[in-house]
C-alpha cells in the first residue's frame, strides 16, 4: 500500500514540482515590492487557477494521445506539420531565452559568492559561468541533469532554514506597505513572471509515463503539484519581503547580505541549482538542433551556448524583463496551442475562447513592455 502510494503519487508529485520550480520564483519578491503585495495576491488568485486548468487540459491531451510524445509531437499530431515546425522554432527561441535567464541569475550568485574574495565586476563572472557551462554542454555530461531536483530541494531546505532563523527579523511593514506604485507597465509586470514560474507542461508526459498503471491519478498529481508550488512561492515572497523590504533585489537571495552565515549557503544553493539547470536546458537545446534541425554536434553546440552570450553582450541583461517576456510570449503561445488542441479533443469553446483572449492580451503587453 505504502509502496503504491510512493510509486503512483508521491514520486510523480515530486517530479512535477521539482520540474516546475526553477529560477522564475526568485523574481517574485522584487516584483511584489514594485507593485505591492495586494496586487501580487490578485495576480496569484487569477493566474494560478488558469495555469492549473491549462495543465489539467494538457494532462487530458496526454491521456488521449499515443504515448512517448513531447510538446512538438503533440502539436504535430493534432494541428499538422506546419504547426509543428512553427512550435519547434518557438521552442528554440524560448529555450535560448531561458538559457539567458539562467546565465544572468547564475552569474549574479557566482559574483556574490566570489567577489568579496577575488573582486571584479559581474560581467567577468558571467563569462566564467558561461565558459564552465559551455564545457559541460559540449561534452554532453547528461548525468548532471539528474541532480537538478536534488539541488532545488536543497534550495528549498535552505529557504526553510532562513525562515526559521529569520522569523524574528520579519516585519509586516515590509510586506504590506511595500506598495510603490509605478506606471501601467509596472502594474502588469507580474503576469509573465508568474506564468514563467508556474509553468511545467513539459514534465507532464514524463509523469504520465511514471503512472502508466494508474493514469487516473494524473489529475490529482497535477493539481497537488501546482498548488504546492504556488503555496511555496507565496511563502517565499512573504519571507523575503518581510526580511529585506525595500532592499529586496531582483534575484531575491542577493538581498540577504546582512543575514550572516546563511547568506553564502543560500547563494551556493542558488548557484548550484541554476548551473545544473543551465546545463540540462543546454543539452536539451543541443539535441533539438542535432535531431530536429539536422545540425552536426559542433555547430549545434555553438548555437546553443554562444547565442545567449551574444544576446547578453548586446545588452539583454535584465532578469525581470526577460522572465516576463518568455513567460508572457512563448508560454502564452503554448497556452493558446494547448487550448486549440483541447478543442480538437472535444473541449468547450465557451471556455477556451476567453482563456485565449487572456493569453493574446498577455502576449501583446509582454512584447510592448519588452520593446520599451
Amino acid at each position: 500500500m505504502i509502496k503504491n502510494l510512493f510509486k503512483d503519487y508521491i514520486y510523480p508529485v515530486t517530479t512535477l514540482t521539482g520540474g516546475i520550480v526553477g529560477v522564475g520564483f526568485l523574481s517574485l519578491p522584487y516584483i511584489s515590492s514594485r507593485v505591492g503585495i495586494f496586487a501580487m495576491l490578485f495576480y496569484f488568485i487569477t493566474l494560478v487557477p488558469i495555469v492549473l486548468f491549462l495543465h489539467l487540459i494538457f494532462g487530458q491531451i496526454c491521456l488521449k494521445t499515443p504515448d512517448f510524445k513531447r510538446w512538438p509531437g503533440f502539436v504535430g499530431f493534432y494541428l499538422g506539420n506546419t504547426a509543428k515546425k512553427i512550435i519547434l522554432v518557438l521552442d528554440i527561441l524560448g529555450l535560448l531565452g531561458i538559457l539567458l535567464v539562467y546565465l544572468l541569475i547564475g552569474s549574479q550568485f557566482l559574483w556574490a559568492i566570489a567577489s568579496p574574495f577575488l573582486g571584479g565586476e559581474v560581467f567577468y563572472y558571467t563569462l566564467i559561468y558561461f565558459m564552465l557551462g559551455s564545457i559541460f554542454i559540449y561534452f554532453g555530461i547528461k548525468a548532471i541533469s539528474r541532480f537538478n531536483f536534488f539541488a532545488i530541494t536543497f534550495l528549498m531546505v535552505v529557504i526553510c532554514l532562513i525562515f526559521i532563523k529569520g522569523f524574528p527579523q520579519i516585519h509586516l511593514d515590509n510586506i504590506f506597505f511595500t506598495t510603490a506604485m509605478g506606471d501601467w507597465k509596472t502594474m502588469f509586470l507580474p503576469y509573465g513572471a508568474i506564468i514563467f514560474a508556474l509553468w511545467g507542461t513539459g514534465f507532464i508526459p514524463e509523469v504520465e509515463e511514471m503512472v502508466s498503471d494508474n493514469k487516473k491519478s494524473l489529475k490529482k498529481i497535477i493539481t497537488t503539484s501546482i498548488l504546492l508550488v504556488a503555496l511555496f512561492y507565496l511563502l517565499f515572497i512573504f519571507l523575503i519581503l518581510g526580511i529585506s523590504g525595500s532592499k529586496t533585489t531582483d534575484s531575491a537571495l542577493t538581498g540577504l547580505a546582512h543575514f550572516g552565515l546563511m547568506y553564502p549557503v543560500a547563494l551556493s544553493m542558488g548557484l548550484v541549482s541554476t548551473f545544473i539547470a543551465f546545463i540540462a536546458m543546454g543539452l536539451l537545446l543541443k539535441k533539438i538542433f542535432m535531431y530536429d534541425m539536422g545540425l552536426k554536434e559542433f555547430p549545434a553546440w555553438l548555437l546553443t551556448c554562444f547565442v545567449p552570450l551574444v544576446l547578453f553582450l548586446l545588452g539583454l541583461n535584465s532578469f525581470i524583463p526577460l522572465i516576463s517576456f518568455v513567460g508572457g510570449v512563448f508560454l502564452g503561445i503554448d497556452g493558446i496551442l494547448i487550448l486549440l488542441i483541447y478543442q480538437k479533443i472535444g473541449g468547450k469553446k465557451m471556455i477556451t475562447y476567453p482563456l485565449m483572449s487572456v493569453f493574446i492580451l498577455g502576449i501583446i503587453y509582454s512584447i510592448v513592455y519588452f520593446a520599451n
